[in-house]
């Protein structure tokens, strides 16, 4: 071997991260074995097929939020449809999270070992008939709604916790972080789609279920686009250059791995106490607007289905604006300050949580008297959550190695939607329903009750916000600790008997070579 330990004519070796050389987690261990040609070596995916693969990736996560809260678009429509409670009406957000939330692990775990792509694949294709098959559902059939609606979450859970991987192996630096922006920015964009279509079809066609209809036949076109035009790049394909990251380690050890990582952990508790915020507030907010119209005598009580759905058409278009708005507002503060100030991504996660409940504190009393004032605190709530959205995805992408994102994504979702959005509307109707029960019922009281229950989520979010500062903390040091394997340009190859960090592995006989520096 030539002393710069180049090897004529023989490729690049891959890089693997290995639990079982006794090195600690995010050095390199350059193996003898993967320094032979290997028939499955891949080139870099050039920038146009990458870009193309981003845009198919954001139309599959604009179509399932839109699916997602197509339901609470209509939802004044399906209670009266099956005549349910609050708390019972929820249990179809609960259910749909809890199944989304049990299989993330699974997904994560495969989508670190596996083939992303066909993963992805048999995800959408159970997503396309469960969703589609839940607008059959006659009104006796209650739960049998329930169990598409939890089938429908067994599919986005495939999606949601690969696809983000997939873009961080495509992209570095601050283009990855402009595509993680791009791709989150769809989440808003498509909740708000998502109550306008429901709105809008069931109007149009004086049936709700036919809102149900509309994106499973705009995710048949989603699972064409994701056959033929979105690749399987190699795990740190963006950070080798194509080579790719391949490691020797456990689940279980992935999973110590992530719970070591300080910054991980709290991102993940701020994560949380934004998806309790959000999932409480995307769902019960267009019922919210309906009764306190009913409050000031501006309309009508719902009595039968198809009911007003002019609160879900505006609230719906406030969302995707405030989404894109604070989406890019978010990344573009990260981008300014990221070099300046080390610590300023879960800075702005917590200036954007703090911001917002005070926002939404007065939303919820200026109901009562200016449906225009809250609309306007609402925009302006909805715009500071939204500064974390793309923000904080990337703050998982640097902060963990490439070869666990795919289980750091999982486990984030786990516990985001375990502690978050699935129980934060059934929370929130349940506690409605108990306060509605303490008086007799009248259109008044079913406002306030509500609006009483909702008052739990700007304390959720300040709580979020201290969780983000804490991440604040520790941010520098575990950026640092998983940097070599996140820099933009791999190290070059180097003498082993002058790197500290590397060792040579020999299959035949198992000697190990490797020398520390004096």
């Amino acid at each position: 071997m030539e002393p710069g330990g180049s090897v004529p004519g023989i490729p690049k070796p891959r890089w693997s991260l290995s639990s079982s050389s006794g090195l600690r987690y995010g050095s390199f261990v350059n193996s003898l074995s993967s320094l032979a040609p290997q028939a499955g070596e891949k080139a870099p995916i050039s920038p146009r097929r990458a870009y193309i693969a981003v845009a198919v990736l954001c139309y599959i996560n604009l179509i399932n939020y839109m699916e997602r809260y197509t339901v609470a678009g209509v939802l004044l429509n399906i209670q009266k449809f099956f005549d349910i409670s609050d708390s019972t009406a929820a249990l179809l957000q609960t259910v749909f999270i809890c199944s989304f939330l049990l299989l993330a692990p699974l997904f994560g775990y495969l989508g670190d070992r596996y083939n992303r792509k066909y993963i992805m694949i048999g995800g959408l294709c159970v997503w396309l008939v469960t969703a589609a098959g839940s607008s059959f559902v006659t009104s006796s059939l209650f739960w049998l709604l329930m169990l598409l609606r939890a089938l429908v979450g067994v599919g986005e859970a495939s999606y949601s916790t690969i696809a983000p991987t997939i873009i961080g192996d495509l992209f570095v630096g601050t283009q990855r972080s402009a595509m993680i922006c791009v791709f989150y920015i769809f989440i808003p964009v498509g909740s708000g789609l998502g109550y306008i279509t429901g709105a809008g079809i069931a109007t149009v066609t004086g049936d709700w279920r036919w809102a149900l209809r509309v994106t499973p036949i705009m995710g048949l076109v989603g699972l064409f686009l994701l056959v033929f035009l979105c690749p399987n790049p190699p795990r740190g394909a963006a950070e080798t250059h194509g080579e790719g990251v391949t490691e020797q380690s456990s689940y279980l050890e992935d999973i110590k791995y992530l719970l070591k990582n300080k910054s991980y952990v709290l991102s993940t508790l701020g994560v949380t106490a934004t998806a309790f915020l959000v999932g409480a507030l995307g769902f019960w907010t267009p019922n919210f607007l309906s009764r306190a119209q009913v409050f000031q005598g501006l309309q009508l009580e719902c009595i039968k289905e198809p009911c007003n759905p002019t609160d879900s058409y505006i609230f719906g278009a406030v969302t995707v604006v405030t989404g894109i708005l604070g989406g890019c507002l978010g990344t573009c503060l990260s981008r300014w300050f990221r070099n300046k100030v080390p610590n300023a991504d879960p800075l702005i996660c917590a200036l954007g949580l703090l911001g917002s409940a005070p926002c939404l504190f007065i939303a919820l009393f200026a109901a009562s008297a200016s449906i225009p004032t809250t609309y306007v605190f609402i925009f302006l709530g909805e715009v500071l959550i939204s500064l974390n959205w793309a923000v904080m995805a990337d703050i998982l992408l640097y902060v963990v190695v490439p070869t666990r994102r795919s289980t750091a994504e999982a486990l984030q979702i786990s516990v985001c939607h375990l502690l978050g959005d699935a129980g934060s509307p059934y929370l929130v109707g349940v506690i409605s329903d108990a306060i509605r029960r303490s008086k007799p019922p009248t259109h008044g009281w079913n406002f306030e009750s509500l609006k009483y229950s909702l008052l739990l989520c700007p304390f959720v979010g300040i709580l979020g916000g201290v969780f983000f500062l804490l991440t604040a903390l520790y941010i520098a040091e575990d950026r640092k600790a998983a940097l070599p394997l996140v820099e933009e340009d791999p190290p070059p190859p180097q003498d082993p008997s002058s790197e500290p960090s590397m060792e040579l592995k020999n299959q035949g006989d198992g000697n190990k070579a490797g020398q520390k520096q004096p």
